[in-house]
């Protein structure tokens, strides 16, 4: 085998059953580190169920309301919900918590982690080959599905909460992203590109680099611990020159100027009034 046909080998690979394996896991893992997330499991099964499957399934749920698709269509995948129910039974109900344990194993989880990303390369590309049979070389709509079905369980991800029962409006993914969902809406505009020929690059070789990107970076993040962004050194350089984005300063502004002795100006001022009301007071005695 030439070094020229891995992308094309890699490009041609099944995601069922072991990556799609990986996806489950490592969302439903994702799902248990939820605060709360093992009460309700405890509460009421059901709705952890549910909330699994969102997690699992997201992105085949946006992708079909933005399409005016069943968004239950899903379910069809016996052998996929299958899977992914085994999997959420493992994690939240195996006896003494050894299918978590064993899969929180550093080494594990970051083969996991890896293979999840592999899935998502193949769901931007699947969305964007879907919306194309939708709406012929439409790229908005290429893009906005190919973003959904790569992120739609972080997108969604209020509706999850609310089946939960919980109610967080400041964790919208539209008003802070998180990097998996930047980076996917990233690889829906390189592929959405690509697919309309305006990106000279094969369609193979993007896969292959774009997924090995994916790779390395969830990799790095991990065994760095680092929750911050590749992109934002960019991000906030782009920021403050479109749209004159400026850092939060971090005084209050009604908070009075410190002198260099460490007493404020409106101290002082306050002080001042003080004496100026005794002499005041002093001088009408002695009328």
């Amino acid at each position: 085998m030439e070094l020229w046909q891995v992308p094309v080998l890699f490009s041609r690979l099944p995601m069922f059953p072991f990556f799609d394996l990986a996806h489950y896991v490592a969302s439903v893992m994702a799902l248990k580190e939820q605060r709360g997330a093992v009460e309700v499991s405890v509460r009421s099964p059901v709705a952890c169920w549910f909330s699994a499957m969102l997690y699992c399934f997201g992105g085949s749920v946006l992708s079909s309301l933005m399409l005016a698709e069943p968004p239950i269509a899903f379910l069809a995948k016996g052998t996929n919900i299958l899977l992914a129910s085994s999997v959420w039974y493992l994690v939240f109900y195996c006896p003494r918590d050894i299918f978590y344990r064993c899969f929180a194993f550093l080494p594990l989880r970051l083969l996991v982690a890896g293979m999840k990303e592999v899935t998502r390369t193949w769901k931007i590309t699947a969305g964007i080959a879907h919306a194309n049979s939708h709406f012929k070389d439409a790229w908005l709509v290429m893009v906005a599905v190919g973003w959904a079905r790569g992120a739609g369980g972080g997108l969604i991800s209020n509706f999850e909460q609310l089946v939960r029962g919980v109610w967080k409006p400041e964790t919208n993914e539209l008003l802070k992203m998180s990097y998996p969902v930047k980076v996917t809406l990233i690889g829906a505009v390189l592929f959405t590109l690509q697919h309309s020929q305006y990106l000279p690059i094969a369609r193979h070789n993007l896969v292959f680099l774009y997924t090995i990107f994916l790779v390395v970076s969830k990799v790095t993040m991990m065994l760095t611990r680092s929750t911050t962004s590749p992109f934002a050194p960019i991000e906030a350089a782009l920021g403050h020159m479109f749209f004159g984005l400026q850092k939060t300063p971090s005084k209050v502004k009604g908070e009075g100027a410190t002198s260099p002795n460490g007493s404020s100006v409106c101290d002082r001022s306050s002080s001042e009034q003080q004496r100026d009301g005794v002499k005041k007071r002093q001088a009408k005695k002695t009328e």
